[in-house]
């Protein structure tokens, strides 16, 4: 196995912002008092970023995909980020499995 120098600085130019970001954002958070509003409105942030990234595969493929997608939309607004996702990677692959 090899490992390209470039691919290997992106990834970790990657990690380095996402991690960096992370911390930012969590001493910003600390430093301020959060009205109601401002934690309600931050609680709808992790599945506005999960449909982001799910809706592009709902509309680009077939119907199990599509399903899974639905299925991880209605998962996500009673499930923190991760389990939701997981019920859709565990709904399309049983839809796959049922030949959809």
């Amino acid at each position: 196995m090899t490992i390209d120098p470039a691919s290997l600085a992106a990834i970790l130019a990657m990690m380095a912002a996402t991690v960096f970001t992370r911390l930012i954002g969590a001493m910003l958070v600390n430093r301020f008092t959060l009205t109601p509003r401002m934690e309600k409105a931050l609680t709808a942030v992790p599945p506005a970023v999960l449909m982001a990234v799910v809706t592009p595969t709902a509309i680009a493929t077939g119907i199990a995909e599509t399903l899974a997608c639905a299925v991880t939309a209605l998962a996500a607004l009673r499930l923190p980020l991760l389990p939701a996702a997981g019920l859709g990677v565990l709904a399309v692959a049983l839809l796959r499995a049922a030949g959809l």
